[in-house]
């Protein structure tokens, strides 16, 4: 969520990062800025009464201590306390709508994003590593893994339905493999510390992260418990300090997670019908900061670092792509994404999205910092990323590194993780 002051100080910068986000219809602005007025006008009437009541309430008992009858002045003083409660009634309606609203107005954009209207406008940063060469024409990984028989996609439709998906036998193995490499690269090399929490959350989670109310329909939610499905480990990392005063001396803080992620996948009807790239539940390694606002951008980049180190030691080429204004996520200032090249595909692939939210999650969520005894508390900026999909990693894995009898390599990285490699 962004500061209530920008809504009531500077609109018309909320106006222009709706319009370079091709979002001007997400939120009511004239709407906003009404309730917001009667809002701050309602309080301002109920602030007025209490000083009124005050003042008669100290008559009262000045009377009192004359001997003198305050019922009068008593009955006014109750007159007040009536009118305040109806404020407050009035204002609690009004903040329903308002804090709505709110939640639903997106992040403000870092001046260094570009603007743009699509994913055709991104920003190719770097890359990394070569394209590799190959005397035959390479697979898609679906098809390597259905001759391997180490995908089984039938079995994923009948147990679960479309999108789903078995591992079997080296796949099972190598995506562990994957998980376990990642996991020990960013703990024992990175410095985050490794999380285990829970794979489902509750309404005020998904909302720290900024996920509900606006996106609810992106998700699997269990209506009967009010809960839902992570669509990511950057819900449970990021809640996990949800209503909290952090320590600054305790500043910055990684986490990292490993867990299956769930997406309802809506509107993407025919994108990647086939194979691990579009699908409902896949395994991820997130990484989550909190960090100080001045150091966030910094950090920023750190944080795509670590995970391309991945991509690196895998020996995968890749790119980074800084995200245009339209192609930004709601919740994001600014957003690169890594993107892995796929010869069975003939295509760049996102692995990983990395992104800094400055303080949007960490007002939502509440979640601050002081950095000395008594002094006020502030709001932490909170990054994440993933480092990385361990799906789409496998499934890059397969297809760089095919062999022309349908056979696959394994990098040497991961040779300590396997029990065995073919």
């Amino acid at each position: 969520m962004i500061d209530p002051k920008i809504v009531r100080e500077n609109i018309d910068l909320v106006k222009h990062t709706l319009k370079i986000r091709k979002m001007e219809d997400a939120v009511d602005v004239a709407q906003l800025e009404e309730l917001d007025a009667k809002r701050r006008n309602l309080i301002a009437k109920i602030d007025e009464l209490r000083t009124q009541r005050n003042t008669l309430s100290k008559q009262v008992g000045a009377l009192k201590q004359k001997g003198e009858n305050p019922a009068e002045l008593m009955e006014k003083v109750r007159a007040i306390g009536d009118d305040i409660k109806k404020y407050e009634e009035d204002i609690a309606s009004i903040e329903q709508t308002y804090n709505t609203l709110m939640l639903s107005i997106p992040n403000i954009l870092h001046h260094s994003v570009p603007l743009g209207n699509d994913e055709n406008d991104n920003v190719v940063v770097r890359t990394w590593g070569q394209k590799p060469q190959f005397d035959f024409t390479p697979k898609p990984h679906y098809d390597l893994g259905t001759k391997l028989n180490i995908l089984d996609f039938e079995r994923g439709v009948k147990i679960a339905g479309a999108r789903f998906y078995v591992y079997r036998g080296l796949a099972a193995q190598l995506e562990r493999a994957i998980i376990n490499f990642m996991l020990d690269l960013h703990t024992k090399k990175h410095g985050y510390t490794e999380i285990f929490g829970p794979f489902i959350v509750n309404d005020d989670s998904m909302i720290g992260t900024g996920q509900y109310p606006k996106f609810m329909d992106e998700y699997y939610r269990i209506e009967r418990d009010a809960l839902s499905l992570i669509p990511t480990a950057e819900v449970t990392l990021t809640n996990l300090y949800r209503d909290e005063i952090l320590d600054g001396k305790d500043l910055p803080i990684y986490v990292t997670m490993q867990s299956s992620c769930f997406r309802r996948e809506a509107g993407a009807a025919g994108k990647d019908t086939r194979g691990l790239i579009r699908v409902h539940q896949f395994q991820k390694v997130e990484l989550v900061k909190f960090v100080e606002p001045q150091t966030s951008f910094d950090e920023l980049e750190k944080l795509v670092a670590d995970a391309e180190e991945v991509l690196q030691l895998l020996n995968l080429h890749y790119r980074v792509v800084l995200l245009c204004s339209a192609d930004t996520s709601a919740s994001s200032s600014k957003t690169y994404d890594i993107e892995v090249w796929m010869p069975g595909l003939g295509r760049y692939v996102e692995i990983s999205s990395c992104s800094n939210f400055i303080d949007y999650q960490a007002r939502r969520a509440r979640i601050r910092y002081r950095k000395k005894e008594g002094e006020k508390p502030a709001l932490v900026h909170t990054l994440n990323g993933s480092g990385l999909a361990a799906g789409r990693t496998l499934a890059a894995i397969m297809e760089n590194y095919q062999t022309k009898d349908g056979s696959i390599t394994i990098p040497d990285v991961l040779k300590p993780y396997l029990e065995k490699s073919i």
